[in-house]
This record gives structure tokens, sequence and C-alpha cells, in this order.
């Protein structure tokens, strides 16, 4: 099991990273939080504070800085690191979902979405990776999507930048398993986060933060290679992924 004292998260004021922040606060974890907005990253931190009985602020930190962005990469994880000491768990949260009708007539569009969810998550990974392997301790987690396990027209292009990020992710758990450290490939399903708005967000299908949540601490903790979260999204990925082609094409998914 991996121990979750010393937690890094990037991308830490989304709302699936935000209810895994507050879970590991209340557990009283010391926690680094990386966020692309100010204000909502102090509201978080005051909060996170409040619940992990930190009013100090001395084991719950952060810095505004946007993870997308790999020219902040290199001082958001020495911050992490000079807070932390030694990183339990670093945790990659960010993203965006384009609207598919812009990305299908813009290369400007189609790059961007493919950087802010794919290209820039493996970015970190590649400057984050070495400092674990050398440590020979820890675990890595990224949030992908099922979105990634077979392109869709509804979402292709976003799906190509998560099934990009768990091909990576893959491989560099396969590096890093000799050094003892972990790397989990989160998969959420349909999750009721603001990026969802305007979908019609009713049914079994979808889950609250919360329990998403849940999902991906249990994930870390137990090293798993890949996390569905809900669980029975991997059946329903793997039913998805066993269609064939030419039916697959006509479905409106």
């Amino acid at each position: 099991m991996n121990p979750l004292n010393n937690v890094v998260i990037f991308g830490a004021t989304s709302a699936i990273a935000s209810a895994v922040a507050r879970r590991l606060a209340s557990s009283g974890a010391r926690l680094f939080c990386v966020a692309r907005n100010p204000e909502r990253l102090e509201s978080l931190l005051a909060d996170l504070r409040v619940r992990g009985d930190d009013a100090a602020g001395e084991r719950i930190r952060g810095l505004a800085a946007d993870p997308a962005d790999p020219a902040t990469h290199a001082d958001a994880w020495a911050a992490a690191r000079e807070h932390l000491g030694t990183v339990d768990a670093a945790l990659l949260a960010w993203g965006s979902l384009p609207d598919p009708a812009t990305c299908h007539d813009s290369v400007e569009a189609t790059q961007e979405a493919l950087r802010i969810n794919g290209t820039s998550a493996v970015a970190l990974l590649t400057r984050i990776a070495p400092d674990f392997e050398a440590e020979g301790h820890g675990v890595i987690g990224a949030i992908g999507s099922v979105a990634g396990d077979r392109g869709r027209q509804s979402n292709y292009v976003y799906g190509t930048a998560k099934g990009m990020l768990a091909t990576f992710l893959q491989g560099l758990r396969h590096r890093l398993a000799p050094a003892g450290v972990d790397v989990v490939t989160i998969k959420p399903g349909f999750v009721r986060t603001p990026m969802t708005e305007g979908f019609n967000r009713a049914g079994a299908l979808w889950a609250e933060p919360d329990r998403v949540a849940s999902g991906i601490l249990r994930a870390l903790r137990r090293g798993h290679a890949v996390a569905y979260v809900p669980w029975f999204w991997r059946i329903i990925m793997l039913i998805i992924r066993n269609f064939p082609d030419w039916l697959f094409r006509h479905l409106r998914l």
C-alpha cells in the first residue's frame, strides 16, 4: 500500500481534484496544491486548512501557476518538493473539454486541446519521473478519461489527447516499476463537474466528484495500473472497444 502523507496536486481546483484534496486534508496529509486561478486556489486552501486543522498553513500550501503551461513546471515542482520533502504521491488533474465543432475546422483549436489535455501532462510527467525514480518511492497518478479508449465522432480530439496520455503512462509505468514507483492511469466516466455543464446529466452512469475521488485515492494507495471510476466503466468500455468499426461509425456517440 502506498502512503499518501505528502501529496502534490496539479490542477487542484478542478472539481475532482478538490474532492481528492478535501479527503486528504481531513486525513491529516501534507498537501501542496498547484492551480491556475489564484482566487480559486486561495479559497480551496482556506477550506482545506479548516478540514485539516492547519490554521497556520504549515501542512497545506499552494502555488498559483498554470499546469497546462510547461514553462511553470520546474518552479512548481521545486516548490512542492521544498514544502513536502519526500513526495509520496503526485496527482495530475487538469484539463478542458473542447468544442468538437470548433476543432473540426480549426487547426489551432485542435492543437490547443491536445496541449491542454495531453502534451502538457506528458511534459510534467517527464520532468517529475526522474525524481521519483531516483528516490525509489511513491506513486504518480494522472486523470485521463474513458474517452481515450476509443475514438468517437462526438469528442475524438479530446479522446486523442487522453489516449496519448494513457499510452505514455503505460510506458512510464513499465519504466518506473523496477524502482518501486507506481504509475496509475485514472479513467473517470461521466462526472457532474463544471466541465460537463450543458449535458443531460441524469441517470445512473453519472457520478459525483466525491465518489470519483474515493476511487482515485483507493487506486493510488493500491498502485493499480488502470483505474476506471466508477468501477463499472471498465465493463462499459470493454464492450465499446469491441464494437466492430462498421457498426460503431453509425452510432451517434
